[in-house]
């Protein structure tokens, strides 16, 4: 029996997408939260608290494109050709925000606002265009003959725009959480007073995109109603709702806590939504595996991935180890 080397690429991928989600997640979540931070000293604390990773959370979007390109060639194309202009709009907004970051940190008094506001509107626009990218891709890429077969606008929906939306409360309680784990007195407790309304936020738009998402798609409402799969897959919802609610109890005194809960409901979603899917890799209907390039080049490709992949992780979890605890006034950007 031959390795499935198509399933070993959808996991790494997977897995890459994942941990891009929770780590830049909270990083975006902190410029969604610039403008409720008033005070310049609060805001240089939460530049401060991300200063150090910020850039390398990236990774693993560059490692999931990369991946989906060596493995699965077609839905490289057919995703890149059908969501052209968000990914685009996308990038745009990582690069304000990049530029941003490091240009406020060499700024005047006089100037800098401008840069703070920069960095909000780069981390809005990446936060509602990835929400945008999720939910056009769940509605499904038209194919034929092996190519995109609809329009430069194919992904305007409603249901598209809701998951944008859904996005930003999302990244914004991750970043609220970060805070409340790397900050002190007063920006620590203004964000515990935020997290609560976007805890309540995030639980609407979780409930309402779980409704919407297998009325308006026949394939993904089999897959959770139908039996035994509805047995099986119950306690999903049930968990996350439990989450959502210790999360409610663990902010008001939480440190860590807070964030950790936060980043379990987040991949509690990334579950749904990969069970949802499951085995397409462009929906609806076109699977891992119809998808992949040949077996000789998967294989190769993984090779290099195998090698890279301890690597990222071990200087990650270094990164964050060094610059773990709380953050001072002293600390800068780098």
């Amino acid at each position: 029996m031959g390795i499935d080397t198509a399933l070993i690429w959808a996991v790494i991928i997977l897995f890459g997408v994942l941990l891009y989600v929770i780590a830049d997640g909270f990083d975006l979540g902190v410029g969604l939260l610039f403008p409720l931070a008033p005070a310049k000293e609060d805001r240089d604390r939460m530049m401060a608290s991300i200063a150090p990773v910020w850039d390398g959370n990236e990774t693993w979007l560059i490692l999931g494109g990369a991946g989906l390109m060596a493995a699965f060639p077609l839905a490289y194309a057919v995703i890149l050709n059908a969501l052209y202009i968000p990914v685009l709009m996308m990038l745009i907004g990582l690069i304000l925000r990049g530029v941003a970051f490091e240009a406020r940190a060499k700024a005047s008094s006089n100037s800098r606002h401008w840069w703070d506001k920069a960095f909000f509107t780069g981390s809005l626009l990446a936060t509602f265009f990835q929400g945008v990218i999720l939910g056009a891709y769940i509605s499904g890429l038209p194919v034929e003959n092996g190519t995109f077969s609809g329009h430069a606008l194919s992904w305007v929906s409603p249901f598209a725009l809701f998951c944008g939306l859904s996005l930003i409360p999302a990244y914004a309680l991750l970043g609220s959480t970060w805070l409340i784990m790397k900050s002190e007195n007063s920006l620590q407790q203004q964000m515990r007073r935020l997290s609560k309304p976007l805890i309540w936020l995030l639980m609407g738009f979780i409930l309402l995109v779980s409704l919407w998402t297998p009325l308006a798609h026949e394939s993904i409402a089999e897959c959770w109603f139908s039996l035994p799969n509805l047995f099986w897959l119950a306690p999903l919802p049930i968990f996350t709702a439990l989450a959502c609610l210790g999360l409610l109890k663990m902010v008001d005194r939480g440190e860590a806590g807070p964030f950790v809960m936060t980043l379990i409901i987040m991949s509690l979603g990334f579950l749904g939504l990969g069970i949802s899917l499951w085995p397409n890799v462009i929906p609806p209907a076109i699977s891992i595996w119809q998808a992949s390039a040949p077996v000789a080049s998967q294989g190769f490709a993984l090779v290099g991935a195998l090698l890279i992949i301890p690597v990222i992780l071990t200087y990650s979890a270094w990164s964050y180890y060094v610059f773990r605890g709380k953050v001072d006034m002293e600390d800068g950007y780098h």
